[in-house]
């Protein structure tokens, strides 16, 4: 069971539209039920998700998302699924992101994919979201090692997913939320 930080890298594809999809997959301590709140949940979502989620869990819903600790605008999105406590599905922004999670093990297996349409920001994402990704078990067991940071995690995915695909950097409004300096 995931614990802590992850070597794990996602992986990236591009489809024949050109769409980039990365996938993820964690392996957590919690049942699907738990594991659930933590997508839903304003107080834990503030623990690991990078925006806020404002707006109704109900499919066709418009969902608005916003950074905190950066002076960014506001993104909309929509939900689209919304199955407790197996599939979450929503666009955030023009991104669109899947969680799926099903019983493994006496804990949770977490599918995650994120599908969006600037393949040059697969390895700057990717790292983003592979952060997060390990922020989640720190969420839901309320203990454990603290996740590398960004800056840290984002050399393998350049490396891993190649120049093409880590064409598009850090905005310098987000680059307080990626811990640049």
């Amino acid at each position: 069971m995931n614990t802590g930080a992850s070597n794990d890298l996602g992986t990236l594809e591009r489809r024949d539209d050109g769409m980039g999809v990365l996938r993820y997959q964690r392996h957590l301590a919690h049942l699907p039920a738990k594991v659930w709140e933590a997508l839903i949940e304003p107080a834990q979502l503030a623990g690991w998700f990078p925006t806020t989620i404002d707006g109704p869990r109900e499919p066709g819903g418009s969902l608005r998302f916003r950074f905190e600790n950066a002076p960014v605008d506001p993104m909309a999105g929509q939900m689209l699924t919304f199955d407790p406590p197996s599939l979450l599905e929503f666009f955030w922004g023009d991104d669109h992101l899947r969680f799926e999670l099903s019983e493994e093990g006496g804990g949770t297996r977490l599918d995650f994919t994120v599908t969006f349409p600037q393949f040059g920001k697969a390895a700057r994402d990717g790292a983003g979201w592979h952060v997060c990704l390990d922020k989640l078990p720190l969420v839901l067991d309320q203990q454990g090692p603290e996740p590398e940071e960004w800056p840290a995690v984002h050399p393998r995915y350049v490396a891993s997913f190649g120049e093409e695909a880590s064409s598009v950097g850090v905005p310098p409004e987000l680059e307080s939320v990626h811990g640049i300096e």
